[in-house]
């Protein structure tokens, strides 16, 4: 059994309670144990997962939250920034899930969030326990 830490950028409730819920299942389902830890937005996921992952209490991490594109540069800078971050620390061997959305509307954002419909949020768990098994196997 492995323990795991949901990151999530919680900005629209309804949206992050269904990844949540999927990543969440994705990993009990496998028998894992699940924390969640809630950040301010998307640009703080990826310093949350470095700071817990120093401390070493999580095998690995899902990052979850939604960015919708508005009328300003804000958009590319957020879900940029955010995947960069993780991409780096994931680079460093740490295993993550990212189920950050990035989505131009809601209607898009619901589909990818539905546990029901496309399940961004266990697919997000299911990433980082594949990468938690390339762990393991290169002796990380």
């Amino acid at each position: 059994m492995a323990n795991f830490l949901i990151v999530e950028a919680r900005f629209y409730d309804h949206l992050n309670d269904m990844l949540v819920a999927g990543a969440r299942a994705a990993l009990e389902a496998e028998g894992h144990s699940v924390d969640v830890l809630t950040v301010p937005g998307a640009l703080e996921v990826p310093g949350a997962i470095a700071m817990a992952a120093e401390r070493g209490r999580y095998d690995g991490f899902v990052a979850i939250g939604v960015v919708i594109r508005g009328e300003t540069y804000h958009f590319e800078i957020v879900a940029g920034e955010s995947a960069r971050g993780i991409m780096a620390l994931t680079m460093d061997g740490i295993a993550i899930g990212n189920g950050i959305l990035t989505v131009e509307n809601e209607e898009q954002a619901i589909v990818r969030a539905d546990p029901k419909q496309k399940d961004k949020g266990g697919e997000a768990a299911k990433a980082a326990l594949a990468l938690l098994d390339l762990q393991s196997r290169f002796g990380a």
